[in-house]
């Protein structure tokens, strides 16, 4: 079995990306548990996906020259592959040959990404870039009345990827617009279960 993944792991996907492991949530209605991470690459845009998903195994089916067994993996799970009796070995041909000076270089750059993310995860105020405490409150809360008073108290410096992080994990959907919009339509369907829940109770 493998190991769950922690904060501030770097996992690499099987098309060669790096992403870092903000945290764990579990959404609040179904209780089926999510990993929170982030891309080391461009904007540093954060992602949710199911667990069983990231840790699922790639489809050789649909990407048969792919040397990983996982979708995603840790450093130390680098290499791995699918044989054709279903057995993992290690395939070093599938990789590049790289001087000793390229892989300094590589080295050195996926550290410092690693590093200034650590950094600013952090540090008191946030990045925009970086998941805002207040979402993962989000996430955890247990009442859909808190998640509505911290949806409010993100208002000032609501973004679209918070807006789609918090959809998510209610199990809705909010369609592309203006951010004031977005926010509206997030807020009403917070109301609209709350509503919902009381008429049950």
């Amino acid at each position: 079995m493998r190991r769950e993944p922690k904060p501030y792991e770097i996992f690499t996907h099987f098309k060669g990306k790096k992403y870092q492991i903000i945290t764990l949530a579990t959404h609040s209605e179904t209780r089926e548990k999510y990993v929170v991470y982030q891309a080391m690459y461009d904007d540093f845009r954060i992602y949710v996906r199911p667990y069983d998903m990231f840790m699922s195994e790639t489809d050789h089916e649909k990407y048969p020259d792919t040397p990983h067994k996982y979708r995603f993996f840790r450093e130390d799970e680098d290499g791995e592959a699918v044989t054709g009796s279903g057995e993992v070995k290690l395939k070093k041909e599938h990789f590049a040959v790289q001087t000793e000076d390229d892989k300094e270089a590589a080295q050195t750059k996926t550290e410092t990404a690693a590093d200034r993310t650590v950094q600013n995860a952090k540090a008191e105020e946030t990045m925009e870039w970086n998941i805002d405490p207040l979402v993962i409150e989000f996430l955890d809360a247990d009442t859909h009345e808190a998640r509505l008073n911290i949806l409010a108290a993100l208002f000032p410096r609501i973004t679209d990827e918070m807006i789609n992080t918090m959809a998510v994990a209610i199990d809705i959907e909010i369609d592309d617009g203006p951010i004031e919009q977005r926010y509206a339509e997030l807020k009403n369907c917070i109301q609209t279960k709350i509503r919902y829940e009381r008429r049950r109770q």
